[in-house]
């Protein structure tokens, strides 16, 4: 087995953060995890058999974030993985959802997890090693109608880890993006701020979506304790891919929009190269 490590999983009282602490837990690593709620540390601590230590963080109050990475450092030594799986999801039309619902999906999607991301970034540079991995989803890389605020957020964070991938890498420090499908987690229940449906233009297009997304939720094909196994994996190699999609579902979407993009490409491709000035 690999030498134990610390990871710093956000979001780990649930869902897909609660299974990667389990595993990693499992394969002797040493864990933080924040929660939102007392209740939910209590639980954890005392099901972590003493590597593992839960601290209160709203991922909201990015302020908060550099006191409770110092936290996390006293207790648990130096942050090898940070695992920045904290989030929650927006379903609506984009005309039906109000702006402040952008705002609070872009403060905890996006500024909280770029603010873990500079908390922990100074001592891994002193270290010259570590592993950062950035939770996002297929709706990511791939525009989905009836969350586009929820894939505006997503698609930020892919754009930011791809960056930051090449700022640090020869830091030695590791940028991954994880980009679920649909895994049974209760990010479709209770993890869901839901847009009141107010435009009838839109009826035929987003009440199916809703309706379907209800209807999968906790019915979703994706096993998190199999997600979080393959997490496991990346994290132990010693270069580990900049972008992993997980789930046969995100495969396909992928897949299908990397055609799409190719044929867009080609198709365009004299009049693109076209707009230079004539030498």
């Amino acid at each position: 087995m690999a030498a134990a490590r610390t990871l710093l999983v956000t979001g780990a009282s649930s869902g897909l953060g609660a299974a990667f602490a389990r595993a990693a837990l499992a394969a002797g690593h040493h864990v933080v995890g924040t929660v939102r709620r007392s209740e939910d540390r209590d639980a954890f601590d005392a099901a972590s058999d003493g590597r593992g230590h839960a601290l209160l963080l709203d991922l909201a109050d990015s302020d908060a974030i550099p006191a409770v990475v110092g936290e996390a450092e006293r207790v648990a030594g130096p942050i090898d993985i940070l695992v920045n799986n904290a989030g929650f999801g927006h379903e609506g039309a984009l005309e039906e959802s109000p702006l402040d619902a952008l705002k609070r999906q872009f403060d905890v999607n996006v500024v909280g997890q770029v603010a873990m991301i500079r908390a922990v970034l100074p001592g891994m540079r002193a270290r010259r090693a570590g592993h950062i991995v950035n939770v996002t989803s297929m709706a990511g890389s791939v525009g989905l109608p009836g969350i586009s605020f929820y894939c505006g957020a997503k698609f930020a964070m892919e754009g930011i880890s791809e960056a930051l991938a090449k700022e640090v890498r020869p830091l030695g420090i590791a940028v991954t993006t994880f980009a679920p499908g649909q895994f049974r987690t209760d990010w479709a229940g209770r993890s869901m701020e839901r847009a009141a449906r107010s435009i009838a233009d839109y009826d035929a297009i987003i009440d199916p979506l809703r309706d379907a997304r209800l209807a999968r939720s906790g019915r979703q094909p994706g096993d998190p304790d199999k997600a979080a196994a393959l997490l496991m994996r990346l994290v132990e190699m010693p270069h580990p891919p900049s972008r992993v999609f997980v789930g046969a579902d995100a495969l396909a979407l992928a897949g299908q929009k990397i055609k799409r993009m190719q044929a867009e490409i080609d198709a365009w491709r004299e009049a693109s190269a076209a707009t230079g000035f004539d030498t």
